[in-house]
């Protein structure tokens, strides 16, 4: 009888190897004996899944499985890479990766034609696909916190890009591509190796929102002036001692700031030339004022 018991452990074994490999342990338990669709949260606008904070090291193969998620959230995990497979979700239209440990994206990126909101900032990223710029409904990328010194020329198409977050990075010139993204209102550049600032930003005809502080900018280009939307001019933390006389043209600036969040004209610490220190201090009007003035007299 116990032979018989030995034999039926056996098949019983068997019978278990021959259901193929467990999922990972952190996988698994993720799933909690669910089916995949289970973690799909169906709201107003999209169908979503967050997996954040998960401890992830790969993304679980069951996400791949998941084609109507439009909505996905693998933020603040220690991912490496993001497989081929991401194109398999064709429906996306937020990804944010944000807070991982990722190398490169994936080529298989610009099938994501639907895709509106891209967040890859804080992980490792040296350079960005070209194929990236295939997904043209994109409105939001936030690429800051990298190690990334430039940008496909092919970035010229995503005519529809709206705010575009470089901050944190390693460029030494703004990229030429970004004088096309005419859709542009937001534009942060901060804390990167920039020294000069191209005429050419006058073609960001948009733009609302540019910040470059903490970088290594001597001078301000005359056609910066020209941007007559801007509502908020960030330079804080520069080389610069000297200002455009058409600076006065920016009337959409409504102070000197030096809160970050307040919109307006945020010039602290910079070796500026006398007396231009004492002028700033008497704030936005009292500097357009002095321009203005010493323009006529030019």
């Amino acid at each position: 009888m116990g032979t018989e018991h030995s034999k039926n452990e056996g098949r019983r074994s068997t019978f278990f190897l021959r259901k193929g490999p467990k999922l990972p342990a952190w996988e698994d338990a993720l799933l909690s004996g669910k089916e995949p669709k289970s973690l799909l949260k169906r709201g107003l606008r999209y169908i979503s899944l967050s997996l954040i904070m998960k401890g992830m090291t790969s993304v679980p193969d069951f996400l791949w499985g998941l084609p109507e998620v439009q909505k996905l959230n693998l933020s603040r995990n220690q991912l490496v890479v993001i497989p081929p497979s991401l194109g398999k979700l064709d429906r996306l239209v937020v990804l944010n990766l944000g807070g991982n440990c990722l190398k490169c994206l994936p080529k298989e990126i610009g099938l994501l034609r639907n895709l509106k909101v891209l967040f890859v900032n804080m992980n490792c990223l040296t350079e960005v696909p070209a194929e990236l710029s295939l997904c043209r409904k994109l409105e939001v990328l936030s690429l800051s916190h990298n190690c990334i010194s430039q940008l496909p020329l092919s970035f010229t198409d995503l005519t529809s890009l709206r705010k575009l977050n470089l901050s944190n990075n390693r460029f030494v010139q703004i990229p030429l591509c970004i004088f096309a993204l005419r859709s542009l209102d937001f534009l942060h550049l901060g804390s990167n190796r920039l020294e000069n600032i191209a005429e050419s930003v006058q073609y960001l005809v948009n733009l609302q929102i540019f910040i470059i502080e903490n970088n290594n900018i001597r001078t301000l280009p005359r056609s910066l002036c020209f941007i007559t939307t801007l509502e908020l001019l960030n330079i804080d933390y520069n080389a610069i001692q000297t200002l455009p006389d058409d600076l006065y043209l920016l009337r959409r600036l409504p102070r000197i700031a030096w809160n970050p969040m307040d919109k307006g004209l945020h010039i602290a610490h910079n070796p500026l030339s006398r007396p231009l220190p004492e002028v700033v201090e008497g704030g936005l009007d009292v500097l357009f004022n002095y321009l203005r003035e010493k323009k006529e007299h030019n």
